[in-house]
């Protein structure tokens, strides 16, 4: 089945666990206590957004770590709202010149990042699937291409961290968009403020 296909057909599910916050997709969880909310919004902050001693890679390629593990795990939501995440950095940056890799992320390629970002995804995709199939040639690859311990955990991290969220969203079946664009206002907000910061209501029109 083709991605928009399987899209679309996902979108058309219906929650299969009861009692769920009438949200898309891991705000699903994040509502269930206020407590949850903080700790799981607080995670992707420290993960994605803010500054993780020695480590040499930029938020957008940590959204498009987040971006590869959920669409290794066929989570349509945090993959189509992640890449939305890291299109809306590199607008805020200045550097869409990198917004054609996020297509090659979902469909589980490499092709055009550099050697370290190509050896970190790779970790990231190992880690997501079988965390013990990663080896000291995965990190001394990923080290002689330029990336330090910190991004080598970062990798790790973000691969564990995004399969947990993955397997939220999937395990409610909390409700996906049927078109990525659905993930562009909250991802504008999410680029500027983080991830802590409530979505702010639209205003008058």
């Amino acid at each position: 089945m083709a991605r928009d296909d399987e899209r679309l057909e996902r979108a058309r599910e219906e929650p299969i666990v009861g009692g769920l916050p009438d949200v898309p997709g891991i705000g699903a969880a994040i509502r269930l206590t206020p407590e949850l909310g903080v700790h799981l919004r607080g995670l992707a902050d420290e993960l994605l957004v803010n500054d993780f001693p020695g480590a040499s890679i930029d938020r957008v390629e940590r959204e498009m770590l987040a971006t590869a593990v959920s669409a290794a795990n066929d989570c349509f939501f945090c993959m189509d709202s992640h890449a939305a995440h890291a299109t809306a950095v590199m607008e805020q940056t200045g550097t869409t010149d990198r917004v054609p890799l996020i297509d090659v992320v979902k469909v589980g390629s490499s092709d055009g990042f550099d050697p370290k970002m190509r050896s970190l995804l790779r970790i990231a995709r190992i880690v997501r699937g079988d965390a013990r199939d990663l080896t000291a040639a995965d990190v001394e690859a990923a080290q002689a291409a330029g990336a330090t311990d910190a991004d080598v955990q970062l990798a790790v991290l973000i691969a564990a961290a995004f399969s947990m969220y993955n397997r939220m969203v999937d395990g409610f079946r909390a409700r996906t968009a049927p078109t990525p664009d659905a993930y562009r206002e909250r991802a504008a907000q999410i680029a500027e403020l983080g991830y802590s910061a409530q979505p702010v209501a639209p205003g008058p029109r």
